[in-house]
Formats: C-alpha cells, sequence, structure tokens
C-alpha cells in the first residue's frame, strides 16, 4: 500500500489549487515545498495579479476562464473572504497592433460585455492615460485583480482542513515510478503514492529530466510607481490595464492595492536563468524599461519608484501551458500553466490537475496544453 493517493510536488498557486481539490475528494494527499507555499523565489508570490475574461493570446482560453471564475467565488466562499475584485480593464494599443485587435476577436467570438473607446474617449473618460490618435482601447467590466498571496494561503488551509498533508522546507530530489505508482525522495525522507502532480514551477524541467521538456526560466522585474496625483489611480477611478505601445506590452493596477500603482513590462527579458541562482537585484536598467511607457503614456503615475522586485516566467516554445500526464509513466502529471499569464486559471488548474492524477481525463478542453505538440 502506498503512502498516499497523490503527492503534490510545489505548492504554489497551481500546487495548492490542485492539493485542495484532491484533499476535498476525500483522498489521501500530501504537498512537497522547498520552501514555504508562495515564497519569493518562484512565480506565484506577490500581492496581486491581474485577471481577465478576454484573451489576447488564444480565444480557446475563455471557456476556461468562465470556469475559473466561478471556481474563485466558490473558493471566496469557502475561505469567507474576497480574493477576486472587479475594476474592470482596459486594453489599449494601436489598432494594428497585436494586443487589441486579438483581445476584440476573442471578445467577439465569445460575445462578451465590452466597450470600445477611441483615444479622445479613453483620455476624457480616464485622464490619466495619453495616447496617440491611432490607439483603441477595449473596456471589458469583468477584468479585474485577485489577491495572489492570500489565494494560496486560501487554498492551503482548506487543503489541510480536508486532511492534506503539507511538507514545507522540504525539497524534492527525485521522482521515480514505484510498482506502479511514483516514489518522491526528499531530503528527509522517501514517500510513496499512486500518483504525482509534478508543479514545480521553474524547477519543474530539473525535477523531470528524462522528459526533455522544452522550457526556459526567464527573469521579469515589477515596481511600485507613487503617483504624483494618487486619487487618480484608486481601483475606483482606474481599472487595470494592459498596454502595448513601442515600450512593448505593460501592465498595471491600481494604487489602493498596493504600495503604489505596480507596473511591469510583459516578457521584460528573455535571458535565460538558474532559478536557484537568479539575480533579484531590480536595476536602472530593469526600472527603465517599467518607466518609459509610463512616462509617455501615464504622466500622472511617473513618481518615484517605492520597491521593486523579481519573478519568473517558465516560458514554453508557444506561450502556452503543459497540462498532461508523461507518456512513458502516466501516474505522473506535468503541470506548466506558465509564460507569466497562468496564475488567473489557479482554481481551474487545480480540478484540471486532481482528474488527470485520479482519472487520467477532465471534462475541460486541454488539447492545446498536450505534450504531444512538442513531439
Amino acid at each position: 500500500m502506498t503512502d498516499f493517493d497523490v503527492a503534490v510536488c510545489g505548492v504554489g498557486a497551481m500546487g495548492s489549487a490542485a492539493l485542495y481539490h484532491l484533499a476535498r475528494r476525500g483522498l489521501r494527499t500530501v504537498g512537497i515545498e522547498q520552501a514555504t507555499p508562495g515564497h519569493d523565489g518562484g512565480s506565484s508570490h506577490g500581492t496581486t495579479r491581474i485577471i481577465r475574461l478576454s484573451y489576447f493570446e488564444h480565444s480557446s482560453y475563455v471557456p476556461l476562464l468562465r470556469h475559473a471564475y466561478a471556481l474563485w467565488r466558490d473558493l471566496e466562499q469557502a475561505a469567507g473572504r474576497t480574493l477576486l475584485h472587479r475594476t474592470g480593464i482596459l486594453e489599449m494599443g494601436p489598432e494594428d497592433g497585436t494586443l487589441v485587435p486579438s483581445t476584440l476577436a476573442a471578445t467577439r467570438l465569445h460575445n462578451l460585455p465590452h466597450e470600445v473607446l477611441g483615444a479622445a474617449s479613453l483620455m476624457t473618460r480616464y485622464p490619466v492615460f495619453r495616447v496617440p490618435d491611432n490607439f483603441i482601447t477595449l473596456l471589458q467590466p469583468d477584468g479585474g485583480f485577485l489577491e495572489a498571496s492570500v489565494a494560496i494561503q486560501a487554498h492551503v488551509a482548506l487543503a489541510q482542513a480536508h486532511g492534506a498533508t503539507l511538507h514545507t522546507g522540504e525539497a524534492v530530489q527525485a521522482i521515480e515510478p514505484h510498482n506502479g505508482g511514483v516514489r518522491i525522495t526528499t531530503g528527509r525522507r522517501r514517500i510513496t503514492a499512486s500518483a504525482a502532480i509534478v508543479a514545480a514551477g521553474p524547477w519543474l524541467a530539473k525535477l523531470l529530466p528524462a522528459a526533455s521538456l522544452p522550457l526556459r526560466v526567464t527573469r521579469q522585474a515589477f515596481g511600485y510607481f507613487v503617483p504624483r496625483e494618487p486619487a487618480l489611480f484608486s481601483a475606483g477611478r482606474c481599472p487595470v490595464f494592459l498596454l502595448e505601445s513601442r515600450h512593448g506590452i505593460h501592465y498595471g493596477i491600481p494604487f489602493d492595492s498596493e504600495p503604489g500603482l505596480k507596473v511591469a513590462k510583459h516578457h521584460h527579458a528573455d535571458a535565460t536563468v538558474d532559478p536557484g541562482a537568479q539575480d533579484r537585484t531590480v536595476t536602472a536598467a530593469d526600472e527603465a524599461l517599467m518607466r518609459g511607457a509610463i512616462a509617455e503614456h501615464l504622466p500622472a503615475a511617473n513618481g518615484p519608484l517605492n520597491g521593486a522586485k523579481t519573478c519568473l516566467y517558465t516560458m514554453t516554445p508557444d506561450g502556452d501551458f503543459i497540462l498532461d500526464r508523461l507518456p512513458a509513466c502516466p501516474q505522473i502529471v506535468v503541470a506548466s500553466p506558465c509564460s507569466g499569464h497562468g496564475f488567473k486559471f489557479a482554481p481551474l488548474i487545480g480540478e484540471i490537475l486532481a482528474d488527470l492524477a485520479t482519472t487520467g481525463v477532465t471534462k475541460h478542453d486541454i488539447s492545446r496544453f498536450r505534450l504531444s505538440r512538442f513531439a
């Protein structure tokens, strides 16, 4: 007999959600985390993350997001607190760019509530922005932000309330097939389970070297800018936003949810880094990449930098997730809902991973995320 039905390796955004969905189904479940859930050395830390219903990355994400929104509300009810804050979301950019046309196509395909604003209309309604005449803006009322670290804590606490075991400060050293299940070796013990979910973020490829996963880890920086006119950037007056410009794609989260207006350049850097040896110092060059777009398009926010941090993106070649069982060892489920846009899906990913680890199938369409596409 195995020690557990399912072992979850990595208890960040996705691992904590999987742990919860497994435990609430009554399964003997263990989570193994090398530090603490939501630690600041990976991809899941921080106060907030943006959530948006339409999706410029690909329209096939929209049905998944609809279910994710429902699961966030279920989690809020179970946790007894608000985690998802609707502010609306503005997506701005040139009418012949990537961001707005792609999001607008997905919005229309799925018949989502929205409004299209020209440059003058945007600046009249939201005077903090300065955009050229060829910019258009898509306003979606369902956008907003999630309380990221609190959501991870909620998933973990609820999983433990349902009987899950949690080992923290314990790094996984090996994950191997064993008697039809798996054996996991850490620095402290060996654990056997009928199945394992590996949701180790930037450490995923190192934990499963034989799988040859096509993943690349990059370092990203984000900063908190003190607006010159703070009242204009409250969540009640300024939605979360995505902005495509000559500086790239930047995102922002309102001032009153953070110690400043949270701003980052999406895909800030492309250089591959070692997750265990990344340089977490935010440099003047990092700040310049964030500040350029602010100075040009949000001058009222172009105040002092009130802190900055780094996080890691785990990139696939096509930017889509990996959610699949290993072909050579189907009792091991690989989870890399990554490439810098996965957090908003966390409770849905947890449900999908619980499905794959227990029955091998899920009702959700994850055909886009199969490993076979890299064959």
